[in-house]
């Protein structure tokens, strides 16, 4: 099987998983970026309070999503980029909670994406003084990008992938996972749900 799959990235709007404001995702085939998507996300409602220490982290605005897409809008157009692919993200706890806490908010159902953490593959692959995504990423031959920006940091997680795989000369994602020695996991829609709610002022 060749090494394909989709990198994804969330940005949120405050301090709950389900507070999901940007998505970024790259799509790859036999080792290789074929498609780049990104766009701007309108939280649940009772999740779309922005805090400023997230705009100062991602720039994102509340009146930047006034006329975005919904979650529940915009949950297909992640399905149809992703197909069947494992995703991966880079701390990808964090985005696998992003769509399960979400989806919770919103009474959508959970997809059942597979994923890999690039933050643990980095942490395995390679040694570093850090594992934040801007050095694995300069290790994995992706240089300087907007970080936070979603699409950015999600092209990063998957030079990340296409890198490490090529040294170890993994056929697949799931190759690559039994190399070093990490899991392809199963996004629980039944994990622990409880988030604070921020609704808008």
């Amino acid at each position: 099987m060749p090494l394909d799959f989709t990198a994804i990235d969330f940005e949120t709007a405050n301090s709950s998983s389900a507070s999901a404001c940007a998505v970024g995702l790259v799509r790859v085939r036999a080792g290789h970026v074929v498609a780049r998507a990104g766009w701007l996300i309108r939280p649940p409602d009772g999740y779309d309070r922005f805090f400023d220490v997230n705009i100062g982290i991602h720039g994102i605005h509340p009146e930047d999503v006034v006329d975005a897409k919904t979650w529940s809008e915009q949950l297909d157009d992640i399905a149809a980029f992703a197909g069947a692919d494992v995703l991966v993200a880079h701390n990808a706890g964090f985005d696998m909670a992003v769509i399960r806490r979400a989806c919770d908010a919103t009474g959508d159902a959970c997809p059942p994406y597979r994923y890999l953490c690039t933050l643990q593959l980095a942490r395995k692959a390679y040694t570093l003084p850090s594992y934040r995504l801007p050095v694995a990423a300069a290790e994995a031959g992706f240089g300087s990008f907007a970080h936070h920006e979603a699409t950015a940091d999600a092209e990063a997680c998957a030079h990340i992938v296409i890198d490490t795989a090529r040294r170890a000369g993994a056929a697949d994602i799931h190759d690559l996972a039994r190399t070093h020695g990490i899991a392809v996991k199963a996004l629980d829609a039944g994990a622990d749900l409880h988030e604070p709610v921020f609704t808008a002022a």
